[in-house]
């Protein structure tokens, strides 16, 4: 009739296609539910490898000050003993040291080594003085000198990096085994100090003349899986949330659209 006007609902144009839906395409909601699935293996994969491949160890002392205070927190790579290499940190059992209990010192010899103290204020290992970077700026290598010491086959000579309160290897040099430990006693290689938070225990490079150094541990791989894990998730999770923010931002709501007089 010629006085009435009607109004009609039309889609704005560029509507959702049949490939689309809310909350984003089929293909886009697929993607963000293989990212969370994918970032969930990667983040849980991540803690089950440290979990078999770490144990964490609280230090009690200041003998390794200042690469580990008392009270750090470590992360250290479970080892057979035979990989053990100079410089290494290391967690070891000897009950002639400490009955039932955890000790954290430094490997300065290994067996068929010769180790004395000190020539020039420095650490002497196989005619050969060391650069322990690693001891407190302005510290010697010991306060009191001891005798050369020839480290038997399979056992080690361990000192700790604060040489003045430290009952390490100097401290038994009177017992049959000379102060040194055996490979078998170790435990573990300290890899990281995570809390508080000083990261990766530097190799000692002034052992290197004498042989290879130990490799790190796969602590930054581990870092790096449970980061990109979380990154997915995260990623995925948030998909929907922002093409719906998205959608409405663009007005993708209809709306009613006046017509003509007909």
């Amino acid at each position: 009739m010629g006085g009435e006007s009607t109004t009609r609902t039309a889609p704005r144009s560029g509507g959702t296609s049949s490939g689309a839906q809310a909350g984003g395409s089929r293909i886009g909601q697929r993607l963000s539910g293989l990212a969370v699935a994918l970032g969930l293996g990667l983040f849980l994969g991540g803690f089950a490898w440290a979990a078999v491949v770490y144990r964490p160890y609280t230090v009690p002392t200041s003998s390794m000050t200042p690469t580990i205070d008392a009270g750090d927190r470590v992360l250290a790579q479970r080892v057979d003993g035979g990989q053990v290499r100079r410089g290494d940190v290391v967690v070891f059992e000897d009950k002639r040291w400490v009955s039932n209990a955890k000790v954290v010192k430094r490997v300065v010899a290994v067996g068929g080594d010769t180790v004395s103290c000190c020539t020039d204020g420095k650490l002497t290992v196989n005619g050969k003085q060391i650069d322990e970077t690693y001891l407190p700026k302005g510290s010697l290598a010991e306060i009191t000198n001891f005798p050369t010491v020839t480290v038997p086959k399979g056992r080690l000579f361990l000192l700790g990096d604060e040489r003045q309160g430290s009952l390490d290897s100097t401290a038994h040099l009177t017992d049959a085994a000379k102060g040194t430990v055996s490979r078998d006693a170790v435990s573990a290689r300290v890899d990281a100090v995570v809390w508080p938070w000083k990261g990766m225990v530097k190799r000692p490079v002034g052992f290197e003349a004498l042989g290879a150094l130990s490799r790190p541990g796969p602590l930054r791989t581990i870092e790096l899986l449970i980061a990109a894990g979380t990154v997915l998730i995260l990623a995925g999770a948030a998909y929907g949330p922002i093409v719906k923010l998205l959608d409405r931002a663009r007005g993708r709501t209809t709306r009613p659209e006046p017509t003509g007089a007909r």
